[in-house]
């Protein structure tokens, strides 16, 4: 957008009131908005879920190929459970009320791979502030095969994209490690985006490649030296982790915003937008599997997600308990709260979605206001 975007300043009482109701629950009930017992447990969890098969597979115990990948798959499981579950709320600074400790958790993200500095730029600044509009939200904007908004060009090949796309979600974690978190960064830079953030690109580019190195050592180099593999099996076990990791974080943020019911709100010639900030999330926000207590400990609370747009820099394990609160206030002011029943019912609403963006070039019938 060669305009800067500004919401509007209509209805500001919504959020008002909300983050007033909010407030108090957490005041009544006595709570830190961050990490309790709960999320203590599932970060144990998580890193023991990527640590124990990576230990056992340097052993040297599995010697058979296919046990290798099994081990692979679990880790791949652990990669996607450290992404949702600790460095999402550790990089939004909800895991604790101490900076270094969220600083800390948020470079597990380098550990397994991507960069931590680069997720909080594409995902904190432009997808949570300009979420669904095209061009500044990197999720939905130009995605070469994949078409993810209504103003994004269309291409012929999209229209088979409700078929491949599933193929190609899979790829998501292994592009970010080996090409897109260079690009990227040299893209915030270039665009004045590290400046915005009042960070030394110096730094960021050493720590980037550090632990690009760091990683590639651990994950490959290690493994190659020690296991009775050749280097190709080794590079397959390492596709494979991530294949299951970029499916699973995949599947559970597309059906978040990229789904039918959805909105597409683009600012005006001027920039001006009609919502404010906290009305514009619940247009382009969609809850999914709110009964589903497995799959949200799993994903770390993000079936949960309207709650994690108008208040991310709360530990998830309190969305739960949030959403009644944030359904009833919306309800109050007249203002959607958008929801599907099951997880299935995300997924198939996104597969149509995806198979809408790709049979023409404009959609903006699927868009509600």
């Amino acid at each position: 957008m060669s305009k800067a975007i500004k919401f509007g300043t209509q209805q500001q009482e919504f959020y008002t009131t909300l983050s007033q109701r909010v407030n108090n629950y957490f005041k009544t009930k006595n709570l830190s908005r961050n990490a309790n017992g709960e999320m203590v447990i599932k970060t144990l969890f998580m890193f023991t879920l990527f640590f124990i098969p990576y230990g056992i597979s340097l052993t040297g115990i599995v010697t058979a190929f296919w046990g290798y990948l099994l081990l692979c798959i679990v880790m791949g499981l652990g990669v996607a459970g450290i992404g949702l579950s600790i460095m999402h709320d550790a990089n939004h600074g909800a895991y604790s009320a101490k900076s270094w400790i969220n600083d800390f958790m948020g470079y597990t993200l380098n550990f397994v791979g991507a960069n931590a500095f680069n997720w909080k730029i594409q995902h904190n600044v432009l997808h949570h502030t300009y979420t669904n509009i095209y061009e500044v939200d990197e999720d939905i904007s130009p995605r070469g095969a994949l078409r993810m908004s209504p103003d994004s060009p269309w291409k012929p090949v999209h229209r088979f994209q409700y078929i491949y796309a599933w193929f190609l979600y899979g790829l998501m974690t292994f592009i970010w490690i080996v090409g897109k978190d260079f690009f990227r960064l040299a893209r915030y830079q270039r665009e004045g985006l590290v400046k915005k953030q009042k960070a030394n690109i110096g730094k960021e580019w050493a720590i980037l490649l550090f632990t690009k190195i760091a990683y590639a050592t651990y994950i490959f180099v290690i493994p190659l030296v020690l296991l009775p593999f050749a280097w190709w099996q080794i590079l397959v076990g390492f596709t494979v982790m991530h294949y299951v990791a970029g499916f699973i974080l995949a599947i559970v943020f597309q059906p978040a915003h990229v789904v039918e019911g959805t909105s597409y709100l683009m600012p005006d010639a001027d920039g001006n937008l009609e919502n404010t900030w906290a009305i514009h999330q619940l247009y382009t926000t969609t809850n999914f599997a709110h009964r589903n207590k497995i799959l949200s400990w799993y994903v770390g609370g993000l079936n949960f997600q309207v709650e994690h747009h108008l208040f991310p820099n709360v530990c998830h394990v309190h969305y739960r308990h949030l959403s009644k609160i944030v359904k009833e206030t919306a309800k109050e002011f007249g203002l959607p709260y958008k929801m599907k029943e099951t997880f299935w019912d995300a997924i198939v609403a996104h597969g149509r979605l995806l198979k809408e963006l790709g049979r023409r070039e404009q959609v903006h019938v699927l868009v509600t206001a």
